[in-house]
């Protein structure tokens, strides 16, 4: 596989003064989807996608063509991990200290071996369905599960610009299933078949037997978002309880177990364009709001643990490991949010200049395991590229 030299810079930020170092300059680069973790835990490595090998000179919009490589933070030099072409920017997983990396093409799910080099293919693809979102490593890294929706003529939200046929993929799917495949290729069943399209499915950090995954779509549109998933009764039952008025998504697992959420309240749709608009909902904007906002923190059993009304507009949160301090990416910032005492307390990072125009634009800046950094995107110049702010 090819490597290439350190492309790392630093400069300061504008807004607040801070250094930020540049990690990237060849292609686009996009860090793993916020619901995973792109830094190697125990070395100072992050495994990120790249379309830098492609060959292809494309604009983030036009489908970039990615693969799976591998940064040492300490000299900058890049090594690619795999030639297969991922399914979308976001369609790549690892186990925490990246001996094992998950990932879906077209219509196969592999899982790398980094330690052996090997790659198994643990899943094809041989029906009417699509694959959707991130798939997961189990804890006990015995099997991956992930999510499958019937085909559709409407775009996947994020292949293009702004959303695209968000809503309408929302009403279009009657079928979505949740699959499990071992990971030593010996097989594949379907745990869970649902009549909504499905995405971001993730295992708990601390139970192979439990899973968390969304019925994806416009989030005013969605009337129960978050659904926990038991692999041993294959039941499927609500996380957070929806009323008329919540409008809820970007979910994660913290590290130590807890479902993490954002409720925005009423014409809410989850999104934000490069007009600085919501995608389905466009008049109503994205830091409008008729009830205040809050996140907040669930347990497995469906017991909201911890309520923090958040009067800040933010359009991803990612957890601190002890669940004191989100970081967020706002309209043109990102922020650190306090939520150790009653109230946020808000502290400007630096600026991101993203655009929002596409799904692999967005910042979704993400925590080091031990909280000491935050690795982010931009694609300010015009292809998304990765940067580090240590704390």
């Amino acid at each position: 596989m090819r490597t290439w030299q350190s492309e790392m810079s630093t400069f300061t930020d504008a807004l607040t003064g801070r250094t930020i170092k540049r990690l990237t300059t060849t292609g686009n680069n996009v860090h793993m989807y916020f619901t995973e973790n792109s830094f190697v835990q125990g070395k100072n490595e992050i495994i990120f996608q790249s379309d830098r090998a492609s060959g292809k000179n494309r604009a983030p919009h036009e489908d970039p063509e990615f693969s799976i490589f591998r940064m040492n933070l300490d000299t900058g030099v890049i090594e690619q991990l795999s030639d297969d072409i991922v399914r979308s920017a976001s369609a790549v997983t690892k186990t925490p200290e990246g001996h094992l990396i998950a990932y879906t093409t077209d219509c196969e799910v592999k899982v790398l071996n980094t330690e052996t080099g090997v790659t198994t293919l643990v899943y094809r693809e041989t029906g009417a369905y699509q694959m959707a979102s991130v798939p997961s490593i189990a804890p006990n890294r015995q099997y991956v599960a992930f999510c499958r929706n019937e085909d559709s003529r409407d775009p996947i939200h994020y292949h293009g610009a702004n959303y695209a046929g968000f809503k309408e993929r929302f009403y279009a799917i009657k079928d979505g299933r949740i699959t499990l495949a071992y990971l030593d290729g010996s097989g594949s069943f379907d745990v869970l078949k649902d009549t909504h399209q499905v995405g971001h499915f993730q295992f708990s950090p601390v139970d192979s037997t439990l899973g968390m995954f969304c019925h994806e779509g416009p989030w005013n549109l969605v009337q129960q978002r978050i659904w926990f998933l038991d692999f041993i009764s294959r039941e499927a039952r609500p996380c957070f309880r929806q009323n008329e008025e919540d409008s809820i998504g970007h979910e994660f697992w913290t590290q130590d177990g807890y479902v993490f959420f954002d409720n925005r309240g009423p014409g809410h749709d989850g999104t934000i364009t490069s007009d600085k608009t919501q995608a389905v909902v466009k008049e109503v904007a994205v830091n409008q709001n008729t009830m205040i906002p809050f996140v907040g923190l669930m347990d497995r059993n469906g017991k909201l643990v911890k309520k923090i009304d958040m009067p800040f507009y933010c359009n991803h949160y990612h957890a601190n490991p002890d669940n004191t301090v989100l970081v967020g990416d706002d309209v043109d910032k990102l922020v650190l949010i306090d939520i150790s005492g009653t109230q946020p307390k808000l502290t400007e990072l630096c600026g991101h200049k993203t655009s929002w125009h596409t799904q692999s634009s967005h910042c979704h800046p993400t925590w080091d395991w031990d909280g000491s950094r935050i690795l982010f995107a931009s694609d300010e110049g015009g292809r998304v590229q990765l940067y580090l702010l240590e704390l």
